[in-house]
């Protein structure tokens, strides 16, 4: 039998279920709801403040076949793919350990390719202000124009350390530090749910 680590489990999957963000969360889901997608985001803010994986619910949401009000049903074939792993149209990127051109290349010749599922390929760069100054400059043209079919989603702690052109070309939402009294009733939640006394 194979346990799961609480933040895997109780990861959030839709955006009624992120947090402490509603500036950036409601935002988002009329996006969707709209359908009045960009081609590309900038998440920034301190670690831990959910930036990944409100970036992981948009990819969802915009992944998802039968998306309600803007969230995702988590019930679909996609959403199902999505929490196995195996949705051939997320791709996440860490760039604090990919950072060089030679990674950049890579995404430069497979973005013209047409997604595998959905309507969308999604793009998560994680700590994106860890690129290369040659691979950001690779980056921008792609950034500039990209296929109609690609979405890119940005995130960082340091969005001063990022040339100043790519963050004009994205859409910008500063997370903020969780307050106290969220982290609090979460974490009750938490523990009631697992039946932890705390």
């Amino acid at each position: 039998m194979t346990t799961q680590v609480f933040y895997r489990k109780w990861r959030p999957r839709a955006f009624q279920e992120l947090v402490g963000q509603d500036h950036v969360t409601t935002v988002l889901r009329q996006a969707v709801k709209q359908s009045r997608i960009s081609h590309a985001y900038l998440f920034c803010g301190p670690r831990g403040t959910g930036k990944t994986t409100t970036a992981r619910v948009l990819a969802r949401s915009l992944s998802c076949i039968d998306p309600k009000d803007g969230e995702p049903d988590n019930n679909c074939a996609r959403c199902q793919s999505l929490d196995q792993g195996r949705f051939l149209d997320l791709i996440e990127m860490d760039a604090a350990s990919n950072r060089g051109i030679d990674e950049i290349r890579n995404i430069r010749e497979k973005v013209h390719f047409s997604p595998a599922e959905g309507k969308y390929k999604v793009y998560i760069v994680d700590e994106a202000h860890m690129l290369t100054e040659a691979a950001s400059n690779a980056f921008l043209k792609t950034l500039e124009e990209p296929p109609p079919h690609v979405i890119f989603i940005l995130c960082t702690t340091e969005p001063h350390k990022m040339l100043p052109t790519i963050i004009s070309r994205c859409q910008r939402y500063d997370f903020r530090r969780l307050p106290t009294g969220i982290m609090v009733t979460r974490l009750r939640f938490l523990c009631d749910e697992e039946g932890i006394e705390a």
